[in-house]
C-alpha cells in the first residue's frame, strides 16, 4: 500500500471516528446547551470584512470616518477557507490578484494595475518585517486592505511598489474569551498538517493578554509533484491598564517549496501557447526555494492626558533564503518545445523599522481637530551571491515536460555563495504632521498633511565588497481628504495622495528615434524619488447589516524613458518623463444580505494607459498583465433546516490582460468556481468543527496573470484542490 493511501485512510479513519462520538450528541437537537453551543460556534465561525483597519499614522479607523477605501479579512476567513498563503486570502478581494515573481515561488499582488511586493507587505503598520517571498496566513488576526497610494500614511515603501494600495497584517490578541483550539487539516493529494491557538487575558481586570499560535504542515500538492513545507510558530504578549498599552509580538516562519511551477517565460513569440493542463507541472525536480524569518515588534502608547496619546513602535526581522531556481522559455508555441535555464542564489536581510509619535485631539470655535505628528524611519540590509548557468542541452516540452539536466557552465557568478556579502543598504526616514478637521459635530471631516520623506541607498560589489553606488534623495508627499457624511450610514468622500519609489540610474547610452545609438547626457545620474500622483472620489453606505462601497480613481505614475536632450542635439537625456496613467472604478459590497446568507463580492474596471512613452513606441497601450475587469463572489448560506450546517460558493472572474507591451499579445478573461461546506457538531460539550473545500471545482485550465516587466511571463492557473479540516474549540 501507498505511503498517499495510507494517508488517505487514516485521515478517512480518524473523520469516522470523531463522527461517531460527535452522532449522539448532535442527534440531541433537542437539547438547549448543545444548540446553543452550535449557534455560538456558528456565528464564530462567520467568514467576514470588517469595515475598518489600521490607517497609517491616522491611527484605527472605521471606513466611514476616513477618506481612503479599506476593510479587513477576519481570521475566521481564514480558518475557514483553509489557505496557505497570503495571495489564497487575498483571491477574496475583487480589487487585487495575485501572481508570482520570475523564477521564483514569492508571490506579488496587483492592486489597482500596479504591483505589491512582498517586501512592502506591513506587519502592525511597518514595513520591512514581514517574510518577503510568502506569508503564511495562521498567525493574523486579519488581513487589511487599503486601495491607493499611501505614502503619506505609511512612508513610501522600501521594495518601491505599493503605488496601487498596501496590505498590512495584524497579529492575534487574546480576547476577553479564553481560546482553546486545535485543527487538524489535509490538503489533495497528501499535504496534512495541523495548528493550535491558545490564548488568555490574566490579572484582576484582564489587563494581561497572551496568545500563542503555530501551524506545521507538509507535503505535495494539487500541482504534480510540488512539495511545500510550512512552520510558523507565534507568541504575542499585551498590557492594557489604564493610560498604558503595549505589547510585544515574536514569530518564527520556515517554508520550503520544491519541484514548484515557475512562471513561463514567452519572449517574442507571436502567440500565446495553448494552456497545458491546470495541474501539470513544467518545472524540474531540482527547483527549490527555502525561507526562514525570525520577526518581531513591541509598540507602547501611552495617555499623557485625556485625548492626548504618545506612541511607539519596533521591529525587526532576520531573514535567509537559499534556493535553485529554473527558468522555462517557450521557443515553439506549436509543439511547446522549451529551454531550461538554473540558477543558484542564497541571500539573507536584516531590517528594522521604528516608529514614534503624538496624537491630539481637541476643539476650537466648535471645530475638532485630530493632530498627528511623528516620524519613522527603516534600516534594510541585504546580503546577495548569485552564479547562473547556460541552458540545459537536453530538450523539453511544455505539454509533455521531463527532468532535464542542468547544465554545468556558469555565465555569471558574483559573491560567496556559503557566506553572501552585502549587495545593498538603505535607509528610509520621514517626519510627517497631519490634522483633521471635523465641522457639522464631525459630518464633515478634512484631513490635510504632509510626510517629509528622504530615501537613502548605498549599492556593493558582493564579490570584493567595494561600496559601487549611492543615492540620497528626499522628496515631500502631501496629502489632502475630505469626508462628507449627508445621512446617517452614508460617506461621501475625496482625496489627493502621493506614491513614492526610488529613482532610477540614466544608463550611458540608448537608442533614438531613428535606430541609432547615441550618447545620454546624464549618464549615471541617480533621479529623485519617482512620484505618482492619486486623486480619488468615492461613497460607502452602510444599508442595515450590508455594507457597500464605490471608488473611482485615476493614478499618475511616473516613469524613466529617455528623450531628445533639447540642450544637446544627438544626444539623449534620461528622467521621470514617462506616465502609465491607471484609470478605474471599484465597487464592494459585504455583509448580511438576510439572516444566515452572507456575501463578499465586487468588481473593479481598469483602464491602465502608457503615456508619453519612449520615441512614442507604444503610445496609448494598456500596460502588461492589468486585466480590464475583476469580478468577485463569496457567498456563505447557514441552512436552516440544519442549523449546524453551513455551505459555500465562490466565483473568481478575471477580464482580458495585455500580455506584452506591444498589445500583440492578449491572455483570455477566466472564470473559477469554487464549493465549500461547514457542519458544527458538539462533543464534549464543546464544538467541533469540520471544513471542506474544492477550489477551481470545474479543474479549468488558463493562464492566469501575464504581469510581470515589459516581456510576456505567463502564470498558470491552479488546478482542482480539495482541502478538508476538523477544528476542536475546548
Amino acid at each position: 500500500m501507498t505511503n498517499l493511501a495510507i494517508r488517505h485512510r487514516l485521515l478517512l479513519a480518524t473523520a469516522l471516528t470523531i463522527t461517531t462520538f460527535a452522532s449522539p450528541a448532535a442527534a440531541q437537537d433537542a437539547a438547549d446547551d448543545d444548540n446553543g453551543i452550535i449557534v455560538t460556534a456558528q456565528r464564530e465561525n462567520q467568514s467576514g470584512v470588517e469595515q475598518e483597519g489600521s490607517v497609517g499614522v491616522l491611527g484605527d479607523k472605521d471606513a466611514a470616518d476616513v477618506p481612503f477605501s479599506i476593510r479587513s479579512y477576519n481570521a475566521a476567513l481564514i480558518l475557514n477557507q483553509q489557505p496557505q498563503t497570503l495571495g489564497q486570502v487575498l483571491e477574496n478581494d475583487p480589487t487585487i490578484r495575485t501572481t508570482t515573481g520570475f523564477g521564483i515561488a514569492g508571490e506579488l499582488f496587483v492592486i489597482r494595475g500596479f504591483s505589491l511586493a512582498g517586501d512592502d507587505i506591513g506587519y502592525g503598520g511597518l514595513y520591512g518585517i514581514t517574510p518577503r517571498q510568502l506569508v503564511a496566513p495562521e498567525l493574523y488576526q486579519s488581513v487589511q486592505v487599503l486601495n491607493g497610494s499611501t505614502a503619506f500614511l505609511n512612508g513610501a515603501a522600501p521594495g518601491g511598489t505599493g503605488i496601487g494600495g498596501s496590505v498590512n497584517l495584524i497579529p492575534k490578541r487574546a480576547s476577553d474569551d479564553p481560546i482553546n483550539r486545535a485543527t487538524l487539516g489535509y490538503t489533495g493529494p497528501e499535504h496534512i498538517g495541523g495548528s493550535f491557538d491558545f490564548g488568555r487575558r490574566l490579572g484582576s481586570n484582564g489587563e494581561w493578554g497572551i496568545r500563542i499560535n503555530g501551524t506545521a504542515r507538509e507535503g505535495d500538492v494539487a500541482i504534480d509533484d510540488e512539495f511545500r513545507s510550512t512552520y510558523v510558530l507565534g507568541a504575542g504578549i499585551d498590557y492594557d491598564s489604564g493610560p498604558l498599552r503595549a505589547s510585544l509580538d515574536l514569530a518564527y516562519q520556515r517554508v520550503k517549496v520544491s519541484h514548484f511551477r515557475p512562471k513561463l517565460r514567452v519572449n517574442s513569440l507571436s502567440v500565446i501557447p495553448e494552456e497545458p493542463d491546470a495541474a501539470a507541472n513544467y518545472g524540474q525536480p531540482w527547483q527549490f526555494t527555502t525561507l526562514r524569518d525570525i520577526f518581531g515588534q513591541a509598540r507602547v502608547e501611552y495617555d499623557i492626558a485625556k485625548d492626548v496619546m504618545v506612541y511607539a513602535a519596533f521591529g525587526a526581522r532576520d531573514g535567509s533564503e537559499e534556493g535553485i531556481y529554473s527558468t522555462p522559455t517557450l521557443v515553439d508555441a506549436a509543439t511547446g518545445e522549451m529551454t531550461v535555464s538554473s540558477s543558484f542564489i542564497p541571500r539573507t536581510d536584516n531590517n528594522e523599522a521604528a516608529t514614534a509619535g503624538l496624537r491630539a485631539k481637541f476643539n476650537t470655535g466648535g471645530i475638532t481637530h485630530e493632530v498627528n505628528a511623528g516620524g519613522s524611519i527603516n534600516w534594510l540590509i541585504s546580503r546577495n551571491a548569485f552564479e547562473f548557468f547556460a541552458l540545459s542541452a537536453e530538450p523539453n516540452n511544455l505539454y509533455a515536460p521531463v527532468e532535464v539536466t542542468p547544465s554545468t557552465t556558469v555565465t555569471f557568478a558574483a559573491g560567496d555563495l556559503d557566506d553572501p556579502m552585502k549587495a545593498s543598504s538603505s535607509r528610509l526616514s520621514s517626519l510627517f504632521v497631519s490634522d483633521t478637521l471635523g465641522f457639522w459635530d464631525d459630518r464633515i471631516l478634512l484631513t490635510a498633511g504632509l510626510r517629509v520623506q528622504e530615501i537613502q541607498s548605498e549599492t556593493f560589489n558582493v564579490t570584493t565588497g567595494d561600496q559601487t553606488g549611492g543615492y540620497e534623495e528626499s522628496a515631500t508627499t502631501p496629502v489632502i481628504g475630505l469626508v462628507i457624511k449627508p445621512a446617517e450610514g452614508l460617506s461621501l468622500y475625496a482625496n489627493r495622495i502621493e506614491a513614492l519609489a526610488p529613482g532610477a540610474t540614466a544608463p550611458v547610452s540608448g537608442t533614438d528615434a531613428n535606430g541609432n545609438v547615441v550618447p545620454v547626457t546624464n549618464a549615471g545620474e541617480v533621479l529623485p524619488p519617482f512620484v505618482s500622483e492619486q486623486y480619488e472620489i468615492g461613497g460607502k453606505l452602510a444599508l442595515g447589516g450590508i455594507d457597500l462601497s464605490l471608488a473611482l480613481f485615476q493614478i499618475d505614475r511616473e516613469t524613466a524613458i529617455l528623450r531628445p536632450d533639447p540642450d544637446q542635439a544627438g544626444s539623449l537625456q534620461f528622467g521621470p518623463f514617462g506616465i502609465q496613467r491607471n484609470r478605474g472604478v471599484e465597487f464592494t459590497i459585504a455583509g448580511e444580505l438576510t439572516e444566515g446568507l452572507r456575501l463578499i463580492a465586487g468588481g473593479s474596471v481598469i483602464d491602465a494607459k502608457l503615456r508619453r512613452t519612449q520615441n512614442g513606441v507604444n503610445e496609448g497601450n494598456q500596460a502588461v498583465g492589468v486585466p480590464e475587469y475583476l469580478l468577485n463572489a463569496n457567498v456563505e448560506w447557514d441552512v436552516p433546516f440544519i442549523p449546524a450546517l453551513t455551505l459555500t460558493g465562490r466565483v473568481v472572474h478575471t477580464g482580458e490582460q495585455a500580455a506584452n507591451i506591444g498589445n500583440t499579445l492578449f491572455l483570455e478573461d477566466w472564470t473559477r468556481f469554487d464549493l465549500g461546506a461547514r457542519y458544527v457538531a458538539v462533543v464534549g460539550g464543546a464544538p467541533l468543527t469540520f471544513r471542506v473545500n474544492l477550489d477551481n471545482v470545474a479543474d479549468a485550465d488558463y493562464w492566469a496573470s501575464a504581469f510581470d516587466s515589459f516581456r510576456p511571463d505567463l502564470q498558470l492557473g491552479a488546478p482542482r484542490t480539495f482541502k478538508a479540516s476538523v477544528t476542536y474549540d475546548f
